[in-house]
């Protein structure tokens, strides 16, 4: 099995635009640093070390690089308090994100790229680089002080890490709480992620590898007894804070995301309930249903939800809409967007009232709103493209577009899911462009498996049409689905790190 080849170039390119550094403390270890830096360097072209007070000959090695930013300081103050110079230096050089690396040479650099990956997925997480159990239990009592670090955690904050000990970790920078308060040794990377969980940061784990140096080979200056014996107060400390800092926290924060997550409910399914349905049902059922009379329903929802959209708005959720001026909603065409929420298809109504949207059967048959969606022609997916084609065809000629999410489903990642051949067979079949559609954020929003909504951002970004004559220089409907396919994750990379840049440009 080959190993995919990685692009560094373009892997130093997003991390610096996305504004990620690497910080590696160091103390003593003039035997691996140079490596270690070298190896990060490859990656990364931001890289701080912070040599905490070594007297080895590691200052004067780091001193002959030109390639790093040296953050120096004569006395030795521990891991933590080289951790807080770190983060200092990279708010101050605008960084948003850092990476750190022990100094050891237990880190691989080449983990850095899934790094970046779960920042594109989850920008405001802290990422926790997951060591597996044999690797960590190639060194002595590391499996013992991770379970005991991982137990005191669940405890303090109600979430559960596999790895609470590792240093190769992504931290949002921006959003560190605590960090000048945490202690200056070993356990000060217990602290972050309490800190953090307390204030409602998502700590999100990926696989990292892992390397230990043979046992004569490797530094260490954990020391077991006076180091446990530390923890052990720290975690008794951080049990009362849990009860009477962190539990109100918690329930304010809960209770402000509950009536927010009320408040939308109510101004979306009142009005929809109580209002929007009956009318819709009295205008169909008085007189004949005529085209008229359909065209009418697909403008009323339009102007309705461009009205909640834009002059209500959902609460702490801002949005954005970009159509490039080639896009004609009044020529039919294939809509083909991602899929990440619920909350698409009240974004996407807000484009044209000549859209045509598959739909599942839940919705379909819905009580409550089913009378509008069957009204409005939309079908249920399950239906099948073959039996649906005379459909399109009829609602094409009346100047409707058909849109399609190619998914299928609902991101659990938020990144871009394979994609199936159904838009490309329509689009193939009645002779359409394709229009492609990005919407950005509503997943972070209203994530799926998800209940309550989050404050953020939501873009909405309509691209020029993809030609019928674009479209056949790709033969077959395989061909065309992967064109489809590597475009949007382009895409959404390219937005994904326009974001990022835009954030640390404004210093959010």
């Amino acid at each position: 099995m080959t190993t995919p080849t990685v692009d560094k170039a373009a892997i130093r390119t997003s991390l610096h635009n996305r504004g990620i550094c690497v910080i590696i403390p160091v103390y003593n270890n003039v035997g691996t640093v140079d490596a270690v830096v070298s190896d990060a360097l490859q990656y990364c072209g931001d890289v701080f070390v912070v040599d905490d007070g070594s007297t080895d000959g590691t200052t004067a090695l780091l001193r002959q690089r030109s390639d790093i930013r040296l953050v120096h300081y004569d006395c030795n103050r521990g891991k933590g308090h080289a951790l807080k110079e770190g983060f200092r230096a990279a708010l101050a050089e605008g960084f948003a994100y850092a990476i750190t690396m022990d100094a050891d040479g237990q880190h691989s650099a080449s983990d850095i790229p899934a790094f970046l990956t779960a920042n594109r997925r989850w920008p405001d997480a802290l990422i926790v680089g997951a060591r597996s159990e044999r690797g960590a239990s190639d060194a002595k009592g590391s499996r013992f002080a991770n379970r005991f670090s991982n137990f005191w955690f669940c405890v303090q904050t109600f979430h559960h890490l596999p790895d609470t000990q590792t240093g190769y970790r992504l931290y949002p920078l921006r959003r560190l709480h605590g960090y000048r308060l945490i202690t200056a040794r070993y356990e000060a990377e217990l602290e972050l992620l309490v800190f953090a969980s307390w204030h409602g940061v998502a700590l999100l784990s990926i696989p990292v590898s892992v390397y230990y140096p043979p046992r004569g080979e490797r530094v260490s200056h954990f020391r077991p007894g006076l180091d446990f014996t530390r923890i052990s107060i720290l975690n008794t400390l951080l049990c009362l804070l849990a009860v009477v800092f962190a539990l109100p926290l918690w329930l304010l924060r809960t209770t402000a995301t509950l009536l927010r997550t009320i408040g939308t409910a109510a101004m979306l399914l009142i009005p929809l309930f109580f209002i929007f349905t009956p009318s819709i049902w009295l205008y169909v059922k008085i007189g004949k249903m005529t085209e008229q009379k359909k065209r009418a329903i697909h403008q009323l929802m339009y102007r309705v939800i461009r009205f909640a959209v834009y002059r209500i708005g959902l609460p702490g959720v801002r949005f954005r809409c970009q159509v490039n001026p080639e896009v004609d909603f009044n020529k039919p065409s294939v809509i083909v967007c991602n899929h990440q929420s619920h909350l698409d298809l009240l974004y996407l109504l807000t484009l044209s009232p000549r859209l045509i949207f598959l739909t599942n059967d839940w919705a379909y048959h819905n009580p409550f709103y089913g009378f509008i969606i069957r009204h409005a022609e939309y079908y249920p997916a399950t239906m099948g493209i073959d039996e649906l084609l005379p459909h399109f065809k009829s609602l094409v000629a009346r100047g409707y577009s058909i849109a399609i999410f190619p998914e299928g489903t609902r991101s659990v990642d938020l990144q871009i899911g394979p994609f199936h051949r159904g838009a490309a067979y329509v689009a193939d079949e009645l002779g359409l462009a394709i229009t492609p559609i990005l919407l950005h954020g509503t997943g972070h929003v209203l994530r799926k498996h998800c209940h309550h909504l989050n404050k953020g951002l939501v873009r909405l970004i309509v691209d020029k049409p993809i030609s019928v004559e674009t479209l056949q220089q790709h033969p077959t409907l395989k061909q065309q689905t992967r064109l489809l396919h590597d475009r949007y994750v382009e895409w959404l990379a390219q937005v994904d790190d326009e974001m990022a840049r835009n954030n640390r440009r404004n210093g959010q």
